[in-house]
């Protein structure tokens, strides 16, 4: 089975997208950070937001996972169709798995691409996939440089003309899918609402007031 397949039989209504939780019905949005800004007074950057944004990220994505589940390692790179030479070398597979043998089975296919712009049709998204387990992934490195979208921090991916690559990972195993998309925040969404309930209870403080009605009624009975 490959990505496509997968979606259309477990997510028939969602696109691997930003804003997957807008797309499904069950799921959750968090914000990261808490209220710590990203620059100091002296416009320096402020780490210690993002190690806390790490840590909130690797704390949900260690919920979600465990290392045995199968899953889909989804990559989005958005780029001129005629301008190839601006595109930097994809660096999320070739940096991030354990075992570089893998490089072999990622799958590509060329989507339009799915933003609104004036000039949308010069632009594509490649679509990137590989099936493996959590324990092939780097996750903590990886995890770090979908944060690091918008500022000069290492890791980071490359791969990308026009936009930063956004990467989701696809729980097979429990029909999850989880997505950051930067420093401020992260997506999940899940088949069954039984799947994630328990972790919205968890990490409720880092939801959004204007969120939760939403997620509740998409996760029913919580208490």
């Amino acid at each position: 089975m490959n990505i496509t397949e997968y979606l259309h039989e477990k997510f028939p209504s969602v696109e691997l997208v930003p804003s997957i939780y807008y797309q499904w019905d069950i799921g959750i949005h968090f914000s990261l950070g808490g209220e710590i800004y990203q620059f100091k007074e002296n416009d320096g950057l402020n780490l210690e937001r993002f190690q806390l944004v790490y840590k909130q990220a690797f704390a949900i994505f260690n919920k979600l996972f465990e290392q045995n589940d199968d899953l889909f390692l989804v990559t989005n790179v958005y780029k001129h169709k005629m301008k190839k030479q601006r595109t930097k070398k994809l660096k999320v597979y070739q940096s991030f798995l354990k075992c570089k043998s893998m490089l072999d089975r990622i799958q590509v296919r060329t989507y339009p691409y799915p933003f609104d712009l004036d000039e949308s049709t010069e632009y594509e998204m490649q679509q990137f996939s590989l099936l493996c387990k959590r324990k092939d992934i780097r996750v903590n490195e990886l995890l770090k440089a979908a944060s690091n979208e918008d500022f000069p921090l290492k890791p980071k991916f490359g791969g990308y003309s026009i936009n930063y690559p956004d990467v989701f990972f696809v729980n097979m195993t429990k029909d999850i899918i989880f997505f950051v998309y930067d420093d401020r925040g992260c997506e999940v969404i899940a088949r069954e609402a039984d799947l994630i309930r328990s972790l919205y209870k968890q990490y409720y403080d880092w939801v959004e007031e204007a969120d939760r009605k939403r997620i509740e009624d998409g996760l029913g009975d919580l208490f």
